[in-house]
């Protein structure tokens, strides 16, 4: 579909058009770019929140709104290609991740930009402040460095005897090494002798647990693009190596990881819903405060568990909002 969108420039921002002159526009949907950092399939939980919540809203995708999809597929390379492509073709508003919405924002100053969830939205000049972030990105936290220490505090409950970590990360993220940061504090903490397994491609996983040393007793995802689009192969490694994990998202899990506790991202997707429905509105999204994250889950794989040999206490299993059996 071809479509032409007029924006009217005042003071060098600019002002979304109603929704009543759209409608004056036979067959000029409004459209969103909804830019992916991983895969759609990995991607999919959180892609259907969205969409869901837009339909609540009264946007329907393909009657009145146009959703355009473009994977980058944790590769930090393929931002700014993709995020040029939606400028280019005008989108009304980028939805997408604190990450790539940064690459994002160097491209465009007009179209709106909505993080469904940024690691670090004031580090990464994302927002000037969550109240007010001004020009054209907002969206919702992730809170992700703040929980390090919850996650390695869950960890220890259930391997009390565990005193050497390992911590792999994408040092090209400023979010993952910030995070990365806070869980080598929280473990120096609890006393816990930490090994950093630094990755920037897919390519330098295997090698990366080729580096593994002699005891150690865990493995700590630290959540970005790259990890994301990988967690699957991260975490069959980790289970090959008899190394229980910590993750960040309870979709990792399904594919081996051992247990999980963070923000619900679909949630987060989900409100992220709002925010696209108030920018289309009029609203502009400077003056839209970043939001923090209102649910937190706690997932344990026993499956992962028992071949791990792992026994989980009762009492734990009590406190977990997910069991996967």
């Amino acid at each position: 579909m071809r479509r032409r969108n007029f924006i009217t420039l005042l003071g060098g921002a600019a002002a979304a058009w109603p929704l009543a002159a759209r409608a004056q526009q036979p067959g000029k949907l409004p459209s969103i770019g909804f830019l992916g950092a991983s895969t759609s399939s990995n991607w999919s939980h959180w892609t259907a929140a969205f969409v869901q919540r837009l339909r609540e809203l009264g946007w329907i995708e393909g009657r009145t709104i146009a959703i355009e999809y473009r994977w980058a597929e944790g590769r930090t390379d393929r931002y700014a290609e993709l995020a040029a492509e939606f400028v280019r073709l005008k989108v009304d508003v980028i939805l997408t991740v604190g990450t790539v919405a940064a690459a994002t924002k160097q491209l465009t100053s007009t179209i709106p930009i909505v993080f469904a969830l940024a690691g670090d939205p004031l580090g990464s000049g994302l927002a000037a402040s969550l109240a007010r972030p001004g020009g054209n990105t907002t969206g919702l936290s992730l809170q992700s460095s703040d929980l390090a220490g919850k996650r390695l505090e869950l960890l220890r409950e259930v391997l009390p005897d565990l005193r050497r970590l390992a911590i792999i990360a994408n040092f090209d993220s400023s979010s993952a090494v910030l995070e990365m940061a806070e869980a080598q504090a929280a473990a120096g903490k609890l006393g816990l002798d930490v090994d950093v397994l630094e990755i920037r491609r897919a390519e330098e996983i295997v090698p990366a647990f080729g580096r593994l040393k002699n005891g150690v007793q865990a493995l700590y995802l630290c959540p970005d693009p790259l990890v994301n689009a990988n967690h699957a192969r991260i975490n069959a490694l980790a289970l090959s190596a008899q190394l229980p994990t910590i993750n960040p998202f309870r979709d990792y899990l399904e594919a081996g990881g051992f247990m999980s506790y963070g923000a619900n991202n679909a949630d987060l997707f989900r409100r992220a819903g709002d925010y696209v429905d108030k920018i289309l509105r009029g609203a502009k999204p400077g003056d839209l405060p970043v939001e923090q994250p209102t649910k937190f889950d706690l997932v344990i794989n026993l499956t992962t568990a028992k071949a791990l040999g792992l026994t989980i206490p009762e009492s734990f299993l009590l406190r977990v909002d997910e069991v996967i059996e």
